[in-house]
């Protein structure tokens, strides 16, 4: 008989949250007991999940009494104040936040490319950043075959990388482009922060806040994350991320250079069809190549036009596309706990 878990998950009425339950049921997780669990405004509220309806309860240290494994995606500040309590009464917290990332005590960790590191949790365990899960698995396969030695990202990130309500402005702001009537803008590119942007018909080179070094922590986390989760502290990566008038997938245009010599399009081309999650998506002949609107609701990586530069034998450029709510976040969160199970672990 399999053995079943109880399982909460912190912040059940947001983007993430919703696609953790969906993520569970599909892929028929065993769940035990399910505890959903949100901020005191929330509570109360009733949510049905693999045909039975949960009340959702408020957050507290006390709500995470005997449960196995508790997910959490309500922001940063409640992951800092909760995920020690549930920890500390023997959860092990799978965290989607940026909390505790970059933790030295924390994994941080894709299970196609670090699942060694799950082992190494002291109760908590991190999910990395949306644009980063994604780029890591199409790239640690190519850098397990042929070795990495720089790496420069340019992101076109969705809008749902913002939340619900940025979802909300880019549809509206959508229908406000269709009447004579001036364009409102209150949520990008930082919701709360001196200038708000029209995201519909406009692209916005600002994700987060601005660092004193001059990138934006949306860049940083990128560089910093890819690093801890590749173990490669020295490996050279800058980041450029931009928002887009996109609601769901993040794309992705890489610069990698490469260690070895004389590899060829078809050699990075077979390294990545034989990589798990990865769906190689690359034939120009028929104009066929990855597109956050038929990535949407897919659980792989998709990579393609991957071509040779012309200046330097050994540096590729490709174009990696995502499910940010999937695989950046709801579904990496399920597969890490997954491969905890399978690894016996918990």
């Amino acid at each position: 008989m399999t053995k079943e878990y109880t399982v909460a998950v912190v912040g059940a009425t947001g983007a993430v949250g919703t696609k953790m339950m969906e993520q569970l049921a599909k892929r028929e997780f065993p769940v035990g007991k399910l505890k959903l669990l949100a901020s005191k405004r929330s509570a109360g509220k009733d949510i049905t999940f693999n045909g039975q309806t949960y009340t959702i309860e408020e957050a507290t240290p006390e709500a995470f009494e005997g449960v196995d494994i508790a997910l959490f995606s309500a922001g940063g500040s409640v992951s800092k104040a909760l995920a020690p309590a549930a920890a500390e009464r023997g959860a092990v917290v799978i965290d989607n936040t940026s909390a505790f990332r970059m933790d030295p005590e924390v994994p941080l960790v894709v299970p196609e490319v670090n699942p060694q590191d799950i082992a190494k949790h002291k109760g908590i365990i991190a999910n990395p950043n949306c644009s980063t899960i994604q780029m890591v698995a199409a790239l640690e396969p190519i850098r397990q075959a042929f070795g990495l030695n720089n790496l420069i990202v340019s992101t076109y990130q969705a809008v749902s990388g913002s939340g619900i309500s940025a979802i909300n402005e880019l549809k509206e702001q959508s229908l406000q482009f269709d009447h004579p009537k001036d364009v409102e803008a209150h949520i990008l590119p930082v919701k709360g922060d001196k200038k708000h942007y029209p995201i519909a018909r406009n692209v916005i080179p600002q994700i987060d806040v601005f660092t004193e070094n001059g990138f934006t922590y949306e860049e940083m986390k990128m560089i910093n994350e890819t690093k801890k989760i590749m173990h490669a502290p020295d490996f050279p990566v800058a980041a450029t991320c931009v928002r887009v008038p996109v609601v769901a997938g993040h794309s992705e245009s890489v610069y990698i250079e490469i260690d070895q010599a004389g590899v060829t399009v078809e050699d990075i081309k077979k390294v990545l069809q034989q990589a798990p999650g990865v769906i190689v998506q690359d034939n120009i002949t028929a104009q066929e190549y990855p597109m956050p609107i038929y990535t949407e609701g897919e659980d792989e990586v998709f990579v393609g036009r991957i071509r040779k530069d012309l200046a330097k034998d050994n540096a590729f450029h490709l174009w990696v596309v995502s499910d940010n709510l999937l695989k950046g976040a709801a579904l990496n969160s399920i597969q890490i706990a997954e491969r905890m199970i399978e690894d016996g672990l918990i």
